[in-house]
């Protein structure tokens, strides 16, 4: 969605009626399982609204449900980034090497070295995901990954593009700025987070490790065709995506954004969001951690998350002083819904629902010889078909692996997401590509290695 696009002009706040009807059409749409929305103007008390279900017998939809945030825990690195650099203990243009052990290399290029900055506006040219990362859970596809691991990764790879230069958004860059900032504190990484963020917000339900009183109110997640599916835990990577919290807390956590003087975070968080460097769309720009767009004349401050069977927005509107939170336990997007809120001008995505695949046909191991390879989509994507006895596994450029199962003989689909798999064979009967279908799309992928 290009959100810069749109004309110039200003519109109320969505009514309560309004809210409602978006978000029973959407669960009558089978657009999703359950959704928790918060909206807060300054000066105004918040308000919620639920449709939908927690997936829990017994457990209601309300403001205290827990949910997992994904990468909504990132503008919670780049706040702590910002506490400590407040504090004197780092500085933005401290390089990452000062705070990693000994012996591990941080890749540089063209003689510039990544900076705690680089990290926390998606400048560093890490990539997405580290090249080593070994899925052996496919529903909890981080949960794995070491911290030797980690350093293995940044001692061995080599930058394409200079630090500073390009916008390039990484998950391992944010796991690795939270993984240095605990290191810098000596503590781990959720203790200081903790210290410096959430608990001087009052923010007692977000978490990494669930609380007792948290896991008696966690929501089931959701796959985007209604499948129960795992939580996620991100041990080393933790800042790019950890979180779990309510709507409640990140009310809190709004409140003290929109008013810099209510808090004596509320600075720090502001200096969070100042724009700081180009962003990937035309007119969009990034602060620390956070996505600046300018959409019908104000100003979007912004952030979504979304993990196996969760999704999760928060937006503020600068100018006109109000935010939105928006939960959601199904991994079907709902960003369109919270910008909507923000505002009305935006238009609501009407896609129809996601198709749920299968049903499942076994296929003998001997039938899947002829899939493993090398597809291209684009030049910065190939996706690796690998099979491990009867099972056949999908993989993207520096993406988790995703099982695949068989609808036909050469259509598959994945249970963790809306995407299927087409196989094509040529005159000879040699599959030669794949067809990628996601989001409405018909992708196709040439076959480029064995």
């Amino acid at each position: 969605m290009v959100l810069s696009s749109f004309p110039a002009g200003a519109q109320e706040f969505a009514s309560d009626s309004a809210v409602r009807v978006i978000l029973g059409g959407r669960i009558g749409a089978r657009r999703g399982m359950g959704f928790v929305v918060a909206a807060l103007e300054r000066g105004k008390p918040p308000r919620i609204y639920t449709a939908g279900i927690s997936g829990i017998a017994g457990l209601p939809l309300d403001s205290n449900t827990v949910f997992e945030i994904g990468s909504i825990t990132k503008v919670f690195a780049t706040s702590l980034l910002a506490d400590m650099v407040a504090r004197g203990e780092v500085k933005l243009d401290d390089p990452v090497s000062k705070f990693l052990p000994r012996g591990v290399r941080v890749p540089s290029r063209g003689g510039k070295h990544i900076t705690l900055e680089h990290l926390a506006t998606q400048t560093s040219g890490l990539p997405r995901l580290p090249s080593n990362l070994r899925v052996v859970d496919q529903q909890n596809p981080y949960a794995s990954y070491t911290v030797d691991e980690l350093y293995q990764f940044l001692s061995t790879f080599a930058l394409t593009r200079d630090p500073g230069s390009q916008y390039l958004y990484s998950n391992l860059g944010m796991g690795l700025l939270g993984h240095v900032l605990a290191l810098r504190a000596g503590k781990s990484y959720e203790t200081l987070l903790k210290e410096r963020i959430l608990d001087p917000l009052g923010m007692n339900d977000t978490r990494i490790e669930l609380t007792p009183a948290m896991k008696s109110r966690m929501a089931q997640g959701f796959s985007s065709v209604g499948e129960p599916v795992k939580a996620w835990d991100l041990p080393t990577l933790a800042g790019a995506g950890a979180l779990r919290s309510t709507a409640a807390d990140m009310l809190r956590f709004l409140a003290a954004s929109l008013d810099s003087t209510s808090h004596p975070l509320g600075r720090v968080l502001a200096q969070a969001r100042k724009p700081r460097h180009d962003a990937d769309v035309p007119r969009n720009r990034i602060g620390l951690g956070w996505n600046i767009v300018e959409v019908f004349g104000t100003t979007a401050t912004w952030h979504n998350g979304g993990t196996g069977g969760f999704r999760a927005f928060i937006g503020i509107d600068e100018p006109r002083q109000r935010g939105v939170i928006l939960l959601a336990n199904a991994s079907v997007v709902p960003d369109d819904i919270a910008f909507h809120l923000l505002e009305p001008k935006v238009p609501l995505d009407l896609a129809p629902a996601p198709t749920r695949p299968g049903p499942e046909i076994a296929l003998d191991a001997a039938k899947l010889e002829a899939f493993p390879g090398t597809y291209e989509i684009s030049p910065d994507l190939r996706i690796t078909i690998t099979k491990e006895g009867a099972a056949l596994f999908a993989q993207g450029t520096n993406q988790p692996r995703f099982r695949l199962y068989a609808e036909s003989e050469t259509k598959f689909f994945l249970r963790d997401a809306d995407a299927q798999i087409t196989f094509v064979k040529d005159a000879s009967g040699k599959v030669s590509e794949l067809i990628l279908h996601q989001g409405g799309a018909n992708i196709p992928g040439k076959r480029v290695a064995p």
